[in-house]
């Protein structure tokens, strides 16, 4: 299991809410990219969580500083609308790229980056929020938007385009950290065949375990947990 620290960044800041809501301050990225590289983290999320409001990414800059100091696998989101971004996500240090809105809104944008730049090299984001008896619906914007588009036909729709990787988050648990959306992990977990990473809810070493003992193939995407110290990366890979 790859335990992955995932970093929402707002103005030059790592922020973090409760169901990608009021969001408040943490730190600078730089140095908790730093600090949880330090302390064991497998893989670091970069995420800009205005990015697709405003049709750029403003990460790069902090992505190339990182880079210079952090040795694990960075993936960088937000905002990522064109074959030159994901170049320049790339060149900038990025491993790999995920893209969410723009995914929503041109599926076949998905098709032209797994083709340009390989499928190791694209994460489809989903936001998920349930809406009715095992029905969830996509959001875009760091969960701003409905998009209307179902989760399962979405799953089905992006590995069909080969996607090397998706990341995955309940909007319901984000942020919560009183444990991972179970239903939605088991109701996705038959459709995907590609490697999984899950968000939203994680608040204790317990709820890894849980985790790592029941579901063995799925990643872990943490943010409040490590920010607010209620874990540290290396104690829960051991």
């Amino acid at each position: 299991m790859r335990i992955i620290s995932r970093l929402d960044i707002k103005n030059e800041f790592v922020i973090k809410g409760i169901n990608l809501e009021g969001l408040r301050k943490i730190g600078d990225p730089l140095k908790l990219a730093k600090k949880y590289y330090s302390e064991g983290v497998d893989e670091i999320i970069f995420i800009d969580s205005v990015a697709s409001l405003y049709s750029r990414n403003n990460l790069f800059h902090i992505l190339e500083k990182t880079v210079e100091e952090v040795f694990v696998p960075i993936t960088l989101g937000g905002g990522i609308r064109s074959l030159k971004d994901i170049s320049k996500a790339l060149t900038s240090g990025a491993d790999k790229i995920s893209i969410n809105s723009y995914a929503t809104e041109n599926p076949d944008f998905i098709k032209k980056a797994v083709k340009e730049f390989g499928s190791s090299t694209i994460t489809i984001y989903i936001e998920a929020k349930k809406i009715g008896e095992k029905k969830w619906e996509i959001y875009k914007y760091y969960g701003r938007e409905k998009t209307g588009i179902d989760l399962k036909q979405w799953i089905n729709k992006i590995q069909d385009y080969d996607c090397g990787e998706i990341l995955l988050t309940s909007i319901d648990y984000e942020g919560l950290q009183k444990g991972f959306d179970i239903e939605l992990l088991d109701e996705v977990c038959n459709l995907i065949d590609k490697p999984l990473i899950f968000s939203g809810g994680c608040g204790s070493a317990k709820d890894v375990n849980f985790i790592k003992k029941n579901y063995p193939n799925i990643s872990l995407s943490i943010a409040s947990a490590f920010h607010y110290n209620k874990i540290v990366p290396y104690k829960i890979k051991s």
